[in-house]
């Protein structure tokens, strides 16, 4: 095995993913939010619930293309670049991502030219359906993805024979022991991150006193999600910490910053992690509470960094630190959300320009939070690239690394000229804000329920 090639490798699938991960997840979140606006447009007859799902409709179909764009190379980089991991599991994980194809991409499919072209083409109950169907088909898309790299964390429903696993029970591979609580984190990430994007457009026109009815829509309905989800996500994400102490407690050993299991577990606050080492620097630390986070019990313990063989240790410093930036980041949306629900409630929000402008340059911070629990949970992963079947330096296919080298250069540049295209025409789509709604005779505006066709 080339090291150079495998560092190359891992850097190479490292870039591609984070681009990549992003667009899926927004695009998950704003086709919910457009399948809302469309259901309130149909229920209640108001016009602006129109404009605001048209508008965001465009967002949708740009963050929808480049999430589709930026997916492609990974099914190659399986074959290219890591081929033993396709040997390995691909028993496995090909039929999980065949599902992806054969459930969501042909919904979406089916119904997404609907949803994009036919505002005055087809019926408003069919429009609103397509909308709601492509949202049903991200949100499966979701599962599958969910389903594959969870099993890849906790695999079960298998059995290995000679070095390959072998599915005997697909029901307890796709709802593997980490699939629940890894699905739920996800899916409520991408509600929320596209939630703070939404709060965010609408604190920007308010300021701005643009598009006065859809832009406080848009910052309601942003702040009420935030102030609802936020708080949920700290609840799912603490589930979803126990689940992997109790399956994969070297991940949770390196995110927390603990070597040794000596005593009641104190929680790290800040530390620079010296993994050769083996401690702690400039640590600043809370006793017992790491303890009572973990297993609820000011004098619990758990398995240290250094009950682990070196060889079976991920790396430390960016599992710990990316796991502060996500922890951190969940903080100030809970903090975002409700201080804005409070200035709702005090009928305050409209007027209060320091939480409007901080809203306004919110928007990024939760696809920031999106990339730091991934590199959390793919590099605690290591090393392995399917937990207790194959490791990362193992799954590498027989490749130079002038070659991989090359490969990642022109995914570099490529990747750098087509989405900065992208981000910036999305920049511009908010820049001009929501158009007038069609004319009257093209797109009716009284209240209909679903199932009316006229």
């Amino acid at each position: 095995m080339d090291p150079h090639a495998l560092l190359l490798a891992r850097i190479q699938f490292g870039f591609t993913i984070s681009v990549h991960i992003i667009f899926p997840a927004f695009s998950i979140g704003s086709s919910a939010f457009v399948a809302t606006l469309l259901v309130l447009w149909r229920r209640s007859g108001s016009d602006h619930y129109l404009r605001i799902a048209r508008f965001w409709t465009k967002i949708f179909a740009v963050s929808f293309a480049m999430g589709v764009v930026s997916g492609i190379p990974l099914s190659y980089e399986l074959g290219t670049n890591w081929s033993r991991y396709s040997l390995a599991t691909g028993n496995v994980i090909g039929p999980l991502i065949g599902y992806e194809v054969l459930t969501a991409f042909f919904l979406e499919s089916t119904f997404l030219g609907i949803m994009l072209f036919g505002w005055t083409r087809v019926p408003p109950w069919l429009h609103v359906t397509s909308a709601v169907l492509v949202a049903l088909g991200t949100m499966i898309s979701g599962f599958w993805i969910l389903a594959a790299n969870s099993w890849m964390q906790t695999p079960a429903g298998h059995t290995v024979v000679n070095g390959i696993a072998i599915p005997v029970d697909w029901f307890h591979v796709i709802f593997n022991p980490s699939f629940p609580y890894r699905f739920t984190h996800m899916m409520t990430a991408a509600y929320l991150t596209t939630s703070v994007v939404v709060l965010a457009a609408g604190a920007r026109y308010v300021l701005q006193g643009k598009f006065p009815d859809e832009s406080r829509t848009m910052l309601r309905m942003g702040i009420g999600m935030v102030a609802i989800l936020g708080p949920a996500q700290l609840f799912v994400g603490d589930q979803h910490g126990l689940n992997t102490l109790e399956h994969q407690p070297a991940k949770i050993a390196a995110m927390e910053g603990h070597w040794e299991n000596t005593g009641p577990a104190a929680l790290v606050l800040f530390a620079i992690p010296d993994q050769e080492g083996e401690r702690n620097r400039a640590e600043i630390a809370i006793p017992r509470l790491g303890g009572l986070i973990l297993k609820h019990d000011l004098n619990g313990r758990y398995l240290g960094l250094k009950d682990f063989p070196k060889a079976d240790r991920p790396p430390v410093l960016p599992v710990f630190f990316a796991f502060r930036i996500m922890v951190g980041i969940g903080v100030l949306l809970i903090a975002l959300g409700l201080t804005g629900a409070y200035l709702w409630g005090r009928g305050k929000l409209f007027t209060t320009r320091w939480y409007l402008q901080a809203a306004t340059y919110s928007w990024p911070i939760g696809f920031i939070a999106i990339l730091a629990g991934w590199i959390t949970t793919e590099s605690g992963r290591q090393p392995y690239v399917a937990y207790g079947i194959t490791r990362t330096a193992d799954a590498l296919s027989p490749v130079g690394s002038a070659t991989v080298a090359t490969s990642l250069v022109a995914f570099v540049l490529v990747y750098t000229v087509v989405f900065s295209i992208g981000i910036y025409y999305i920049r511009r789509l908010v820049l001009t804000g929501p158009k007038p709604a069609p004319a009257p005779e093209a797109l009716p505006n009284r209240p209909l329920s679903l199932g009316a066709h006229k």
